[in-house]
């Protein structure tokens, strides 16, 4: 007999989708700035944040959350290097650097920041091979390379990296079964391939995608409990209900998915006491599950919750106001 595949039970009783407690768990996670949680989380408050804005705005109840804090905060987190960190006095970082130009792109303020600094950071990051290091002690990963794109994208000037070189890299991390990695030769992961897919997009490469192959890998993440893992032979997981839906949906593929299955999993990972997103049925929850249940409700047309966009995992209007604002400077 074979190893039982790993899966979690989904209760017989789901609830809908509890929105209102969800806003209000993430007005109140952010107001309670003493809490031990919250303290031992400063390493990655940029994301922190980004996480629990978007999910607010595509709630529609970003008018909680105060605007001119987040503002100021942003500001106080950028190097004189142009970079931002993911807290005051914290090293600058790719990863950060993508989290405060999502965050400003929302408000529709990239420019309470040096722009040009930002734009420079990511420029110097960027190796002979078309990678991208996150930050200035070496490290190299598929992900940096989709910040390093999408921040430039976001602020119209991919102009300053070599794109060319940028592809060919992520095309270096495509592995036979169609997925990728973080770095050649690493095995194929559902976020990894989220972020080399956005970064194709964005650049105008899917063409170099099998998308067959990768979106019969993808929906192969699909466990009888209706949720999705990350790679073969691990538990499912909600923050996967974005990393592998986006994909798909990017390459034209999410139809493949069993939606209604995905959907109760989904929303068998709700607290109802507390509102919020779980991992799992009956974990803690916490801002970053609660944004990728969210965005994987949208993407499955949940009504609602505001369209969100596969790439930028922003709201669909944000990136589109974005764009018109572009066109027009």
């Amino acid at each position: 007999m074979g190893t039982p595949m790993k899966d979690v039970k989904i209760p017989d009783n789901v609830n809908s989708l509890l929105l209102d407690k969800h806003a209000d768990y993430i007005a109140e996670y952010g107001a309670k700035t003493n809490d031990y949680e919250y303290v031992m989380t400063e390493y990655l408050r940029m994301s922190g944040m980004y996480w629990g804005l978007t999910v607010m705005d595509l709630m529609n109840q970003l008018h909680r959350m105060n605007k001119d804090e987040v503002l100021s905060f942003i500001k106080r987190c950028q190097h004189e290097c142009g970079g931002i960190g993911a807290s005051i006095g914290h090293d600058p970082h790719l990863l950060y650097t993508l989290s405060a130009i999502q965050i400003l792109t929302l408000y529709d303020a990239c420019d309470c920041i040096d722009v040009d600094g930002v734009v420079n950071f990511i420029s110097r990051l960027q190796q002979n091979d078309g990678s991208f290091m996150g930050d200035k002690w070496g490290e190299i990963d598929t992900r940096f390379s989709f910040c390093a794109v999408a921040c430039l994208s976001l602020l119209n000037r991919l102009d300053a990296i070599n794109t060319v070189k940028a592809v060919e890299f992520v095309v270096s991390c495509m592995n036979y079964d169609g997925g990728f990695g973080c770095r050649p030769g690493s095995e194929s992961h559902s976020g990894q391939i989220y972020c080399c897919i956005g970064l194709l997009s964005i650049l105008g490469r899917l063409d170099l995608v099998n998308v067959d192959m990768l979106g019969w890998w993808l929906c192969e993440r699909q466990l009888p409990s209706g949720g999705l893992n990350g790679r073969p032979e691990k538990l499912p997981d909600v923050c996967y209900s974005w990393w592998v839906l986006a994909s798909l949906k990017i390459i034209g593929r999410i139809h493949w998915i069993d939606k209604d299955k995905l959907i109760k999993f989904i929303l068998a990972c709700q607290d109802d006491e507390t509102g919020g997103f779980a991992d799992r049925p009956g974990d803690m929850v916490d801002p970053f599950h609660t944004l990728f249940g969210i965005t994987g409700l949208s993407l499955l047309g949940y009504s609602g919750i505001k369209a969100v966009n596969p790439v930028f995992c922003m709201p669909e209007d944000v990136i589109n106001r974005q764009s018109i604002r572009l066109q027009i400077l």
